[in-house]
């Protein structure tokens, strides 16, 4: 994969991709519809995922490619592939809280190696680039010329006084049982991959995933937390966490700071 040629495609792609849900999350109305595995999926959803599967197919016609919105790429048994989520965190876009992005990873081998997280209602934008290392954007987000970066590095965890961000639509008793098992100074709710990129930021140090997802949940999050220096292992073992799986579903999980103590799980 040449990366330099990559790393400007999905950054222009996912704000292209932003770009055009915005336009619908902003409208009067829109119409929300059921998948059949009951999650809501909108015509967002859909304009953003055939304007990145386009770009991506066009640029490297080669590559797998995986992506949420298209059943007929979950078949695939791959390991090295592009995987796409074009809206991940889609009740949060119709509930209008804002905490929604695009997510566009490159999978090698099983190990998300480069990605793109935008939240386009927040105005954050985070990716890795060609070198490995992650960025966070600021600026105008400009389509064709990056803007300012701050390079990301995840926390020196404190073990007695850890920050930790959970899902902020699914929250249950088992994640607030495992992490009583921590010292928690304070605890924040974020949808979507946004939570992997607040701990890449430091503004977290340990994220734990007790609740289905997806590979096309999770791979560019964790490109972009792998890129600052964290890690993502299985809840269960605590053994190495690897994409390509059969029909792309992930077991729970565990994102954090190195730094952090991690407890057995249960």
């Amino acid at each position: 994969m040449d990366f330099d040629k990559l790393v400007p495609l999905i950054r222009r792609l996912a704000l292209e991709a932003g770009d055009a849900i915005l336009e619908i999350y902003h409208s009067d109305d829109f119409e929300v519809r059921s998948k059949s595995d009951e999650s809501p999926v909108t015509e967002a959803d859909e304009k953003a995922d055939a304007l990145i599967s386009a770009g991506l197919r066009a640029a490297f016609p080669d590559v797998a490619l995986v992506t949420e919105e298209q059943a007929a790429s979950h078949g695939q048994n791959v390991s090295t592939f592009l995987i796409v989520d074009p809206l991940d965190g889609t009740k949060e876009f119709v509930q209008r809280r804002g905490d929604f992005t695009v997510n566009i990873a490159f999978v090698e081998d099983g190990v998300p190696v480069r990605g793109v997280v935008y939240a386009p209602a927040k105005e954050r934008l985070f990716y890795t680039l060609a070198d490995g290392t992650t960025v966070e954007e600021t600026g105008a987000f400009d389509k064709e010329t990056p803007g300012p970066v701050t390079p990301l590095n995840v926390s020196n965890p404190d073990n007695s006084a850890l920050m930790v961000v959970a899902s902020k639509s699914h929250r249950d008793q088992a994640t607030d049982d495992y992490i009583g098992k921590y010292g928690v100074k304070d605890m924040t709710s974020a949808g979507s991959s946004l939570k992997f990129c607040l701990v890449a930021t430091g503004e977290a140090d340990l994220y734990p995933r007790l609740g289905r997802t997806m590979e096309w949940d999770t791979a560019a999050g964790d490109a972009v937390l792998r890129g600052a220096g964290g890690k993502v292992v299985r809840f269960d073992d605590h053994s190495v966490f690897t994409y390509g799986k059969d029909g792309f579903a992930n077991p729970f999980f565990i994102a954090y700071a190195p730094g952090v103590d991690l407890k057995a799980a249960e």
